[in-house]
């Protein structure tokens, strides 16, 4: 399936704030000319720890704040 993306595109993902492993989210994508298309994606955050990962910013912040604990 393609979408026929240009790369001028402004591409935007909202996650369920009850954020879990395989979870759908929003995903939303403006043309440049405006034109904007929403389609539901499924997430590739595949365990509990990713998830863990994505709130804290990336696992470089997470082990970060994890050393500093």
């Amino acid at each position: 399936h393609s979408l026929g993306l240009t790369g001028d595109e402004v591409i935007e993902v909202h996650p369920d704030p009850a954020l879990t492993p395989q979870s759908d989210a929003k995903l939303v994508i403006v043309s440049a000319d405006g034109k904007r298309r929403e389609l539901t994606v499924t997430l590739r955050i595949d365990t509990p720890i990713e998830v863990d990962y994505y709130r804290n910013g990336g696992i470089l912040p997470y082990v970060l704040r994890d050393l500093l604990a």
